[in-house]
């Protein structure tokens, strides 16, 4: 089992018996080579696993989103439907909804509006893409389960949009140099902090209802149940 997350707290989180994971959501090409390179190692299936922006108002910070099909720039990418049957049973206060890839952060509420038009995706993050593409490409299971963190109405003020790193690590050094040249964006960090930490807690719980192998255990029992 792979688990692709764009923070490395994320993956701190997909972590478990029978998951492996990989963080870098700073980098679209260098997280699908990071990609290719785990899939070379071997897995039976991919599960995109971390936070997400809200595209509707309807979801605030700390919704739990089970992806129904993920919406790429230039095509879509199927879930596997049994996985995401187990997923849903395992997770009651989920939603089922489709959700938007992108390679760079959608900032600012026009923005997430329009995507939400175009795509009728109801959240967006920087990493599905790119694993629902690995997972059709080497035919391996896909889903993804991400939790709200930025709501629809928010503008991502200047050291949101620079923070991540490629490795999936926080630039601190230079979310520090953009808060020295505009202080004033300092409140609005910290409420982004606040609605990260309630996702987060969401993902945490989430994984917990899931357990090993991040739900995809269901579908060996169901297996086993057939035969």
């Amino acid at each position: 089992m792979l688990a692709i997350c764009g923070l490395g707290v994320e993956a701190r989180l997909a972590a478990g018996p029978g998951v492996r994971t990989l963080a870098g959501g700073g980098s679209s090409l260098a997280l699908a080579n990071a990609i290719e390179r785990e899939l070379a190692a071997g897995a039976a299936a991919i599960i995109s696993f971390g936070i997400a922006g809200a595209l509707v108002s309807q979801l605030a910070p700390g919704a739990l989103i089970v992806a129904s099909t993920i919406v790429g720039s230039a095509e879509n990418f199927p879930v596997d439907a049994q996985w995401t049957s187990a997923l849903l049973r395992r997770l009651p206060a989920a939603i089922e909804a489709p959700l938007a890839g992108r390679d760079t952060l959608v900032g600012d509420p026009d923005s997430k509006a329009r995507l939400h038009t175009e795509t009728g995706a109801s959240a967006v993050d920087m990493e599905s893409h790119i694993a629902a593409r690995a997972a059709a490409e080497h035919g391996l299971p896909f889903v993804a389960l991400r939790a709200i963190a930025d709501p629809l109405a928010r503008t991502l003020p200047p050291a949101a949009l620079i923070a991540m790193r490629a490795d999936g690590g926080i630039d601190l050094h230079a979310v520090l140099r953009s808060v020295a040249h505009s202080p004033r964006q300092l409140p609005q960090l910290l409420r982004i902090a606040l609605d990260a930490q309630r996702a987060l807690g969401t993902l945490a719980r989430g994984r917990r209802l899931l357990g090993n192998r991040l739900g995809y255990a269901d579908l060996d029992e169901l297996v086993l149940h057939v035969i």
